[in-house]
């Protein structure tokens, strides 16, 4: 009798999995290579009828493994069986080449013969491995599947051939089983017809199911992967190894079903399931269940038909904005795997910046916004891209000068997308009322629109960067900041000189004490700074490395201060630092310190950390100015943007200044009437 030929199992990955095996090492595995679990799925075996010769031909013995191969609870597709297996990643190609795969495969094996030897369990026959290295910066997968399967002696044999199973078993037979297996399909099961009625079991009840039926009317049956029409699917080695391990006295010889009818025929002769009976050849039989267990093979052939591994390269078939999008995420996870392992990167990539100002601190806080994974960046600028911008501010290009020059906030917003095509960046060409600057009475609506507009994008907006050239420019979205509980983080720069802060929360944290913001430590209402200036007062004259180091620097602030548990009531370290420069405990974040403000001296290259309190006369945060502008709105800033003396007096400035003056005053007083003496 001819030898039963089994056909292989073939790996079929959907593109889907290589992305979820790519989350999974970036968030999950990072550098571990611990084996985990992993799901794959097979179906009946299905042939396609070729147009031209009218001939059939058989697809292939495919076990599939997709998006959910990970998943705690996945689920096999409608009409297939569920596989379980091994899996292990590989951290360098290296590793991946060497590895001792013989331990490997022979460990998958041990478990499936101890599920069969003392758990008496069919359910883990179709056990596979699977092993991997991952190059995620090419998107190419290296990868090698196992289905081991044991090997009897001596061989499997079919007597007599394959056979239709509809014309051995008859119609009604066949049809029962559809009914069962359409309720709910099974990979093994055992058949039964007797007095004219077919019943089904779980091959575990073999012995109690078969006890009253001849050995000559027992199917044995599976579910087929295969559609050859004499090669039945390589899961009926592993079912022919239980039987013979658990069943030797009868199991040497068995009819077998191979199911391959998810659906059933709409005419008689039309099932494809096949069915024969396999026997042990001649010579001496190896009791399995006696002894040892058996030897198994089971290697997946690469595609040149050699055992070896496969590849699957991604990079041509994926979309190249996915590709950016997760090369940016991955330069950020990989800070996670052993350096910072509790970094919140996906609250800093939720968090949405408003940048007032798209000049120079603009450009560069942006740029490092996106470093850190920021999806959301909004610009807010009136200018237009000037002839002296692009070699200062690396979002622009001559071509952005010409024709009087492309709106600086569009612009920058459109560079972003370029550059990057998965930030959601956007620019409104807007300008900022200010204090010492009147509304003459033709523009006060369009002044209301303008508010109404920053109004809406403080809204819509977790941190606004003060980013302009002039000090009353940034008086407007302080009060908006504190009103609305934002985060403020300021950024102005000197020759060589630089002040990078974060405005204060309105209440403090819990270590009670509130920070100031830019105005408290100045007695001076915010006014007219920009008229009547000569030329290197109407530009930012600054060393050119300058910017880039407070932008960076005001990014990093943010960061830290998203990163902290009380996030924008973070408390500052105190001036004295621990021996070792660190904050006490509680106070930093997992990035390290968040202070309140940074001085930088270039000409020393030194950083001084400072901790201003809030100022309860402020001319921007103070209560009394935020309470007047919650009361009563844009006629209050109306009247601020009118009116110079209007904030020192709301706040009590101009009182002090008076106070101030008298106390002066007599003083030069008691000083002349001393010198008369």
């Amino acid at each position: 009798m001819p030898i039963v030929q089994f056909a292989p199992l073939q790996s079929l990955v959907q593109p889907a999995f290589w992305h979820a095996l790519t989350d999974l090492k970036i968030d999950v595995l990072r550098l571990s290579d611990d084996a985990l679990p992993v799901a794959a799925s097979y179906a009946p075996g299905r042939a396609v009828k070729d147009r031209e010769t009218g001939q059939e031909i058989a697809l292939g013995c495919n076990l599939t493994v997709g998006s959910d191969a990970f998943s705690k609870d996945p689920q096999a597709p409608q009409h297939a069986v569920a596989a379980t297996g091994s899996f292990k990643n590989f951290n360098t190609i290296e590793e991946f080449k060497n590895a001792d795969k013989t331990a490997l495969f022979a460990q998958t094996a041990n478990e499936i013969w101890k599920s069969i030897t003392v758990d008496k369990s069919t359910a883990q026959l179709t056990r596979f491995l699977l092993i991997t290295f991952a190059d995620l910066k090419k998107y190419k997968y290296f990868y090698w599947f196992a289905f081991p399967a044991f090997v009897t002696k001596p061989a499997w044999e079919i007597d007599a051939d394959w056979q239709a199973a509809e014309d051995v078993l008859g119609a009604d037979t066949l049809s029962v089983v559809h009914a069962q297996q359409h309720a709910s399909t099974r990979p093994f099961f055992l058949v039964r017809t007797t007095s004219g009625k077919t019943e089904t079991a779980p091959v575990e009840d073999y012995a109690s199911f078969f006890a009253e039926v001849p050995p000559a009317e027992r199917t044995v049956a599976f579910l087929d992967p295969s559609a050859l029409l004499n090669n039945p699917g390589w899961p009926l080695r592993n079912l022919l190894a239980y039987l013979l391990a658990n069943h030797p006295e009868t199991a040497q010889g068995v009819r077998v079903l191979c199911w391959r009818d998810p659906e059933a025929p709409a005419a008689a002769g039309g099932w494809k399931s096949r069915v024969g009976v396999v026997k042990q050849g001649a010579g001496e039989v190896v009791v399995a269940a006696a002894g040892t267990k058996p030897s198994a093979v089971g290697w997946e052939k690469n595609i040149q038909g050699k055992l070896g591994a496969r590849m699957a390269d991604l990079a041509p078939m994926m979309d190249p904005a996915r590709l950016a999008d997760q090369a940016v995420d991955l330069n950020l996870k990989l800070m996670r795997w052993r350096i910072l392992p509790a970094l919140d990167l996906e609250k800093v990539a939720g968090t949405r910046c408003l940048l007032l100002g798209a000049g120079t601190l603009g450009c560069y806080v942006a740029r490092t916004l996106m470093g850190w994974g920021v999806r959301t960046i909004t610009f807010v600028d009136s200018a237009r891209v000037s002839f002296s911008n692009p070699v200062r501010q690396p979002l622009f290009d001559f071509e952005d000068c010409l024709n009087g020059g492309k709106p600086k906030a569009a612009c920058a917003a459109e560079k972003l997308k370029k550059i990057f095509p998965g930030v959601n960046a956007t620019g409104l060409n807007l300008s900022i009322p200010m204090p010492g600057h009147p509304i003459p009475p033709a523009s006060v609506e369009q002044t209301k629109k303008d508010v109404a507009t920053l109004e809406k994008l403080v809204d819509e907006h977790d941190v606004i960067f003060l980013l302009m050239d002039s000090r009353e420019s940034r008086w407007l979205p302080t009060v908006l900041g504190t009103s609305k509980g934002k985060m403020v983080l300021n950024a102005a720069l000197g020759f060589d000189t630089f002040l990078v802060m974060r405005h204060g929360a309105r209440t403090p944290g819990t270590d009670g004490k509130r920070l100031g913001c830019y105005y408290c430590n100045d007695i001076v209402a915010p006014t007219d700074s920009l008229t009547d200036r000569t030329l290197d007062q109407m530009c930012t004259v600054t060393r050119p490395g300058l910017a880039s180091i407070a932008a960076s620097m005001a990014v990093e602030l943010l960061v830290s201060m998203l990163q902290h548990p009380e996030g924008i009531k973070a408390p500052p370290p105190p001036v004295q630092t621990n021996a070792d420069n660190t904050a006490p405990p509680g106070q930093e974040s997992i990035l390290g310190l968040v202070p309140h403000q940074l001085r930088g001296f270039l000409a020393q290259f030194r950083n001084v950390p400072i901790v201003g309190a809030a100022y309860d006369r402020c001319t921007g945060c103070s209560e009394t100015v935020v309470l007047a502008y919650e009361k009563e709105g844009f006629p209050m800033l109306l009247k601020a943007f009118n009116d110079t003396e209007f904030l020192p007096e709301l706040t009590g400035l101009k009182k002090l200044y008076e106070e101030t003056q008298a106390a002066l005053d007599n003083d030069d007083l008691v000083d002349g009437e001393e010198d008369d003496f």
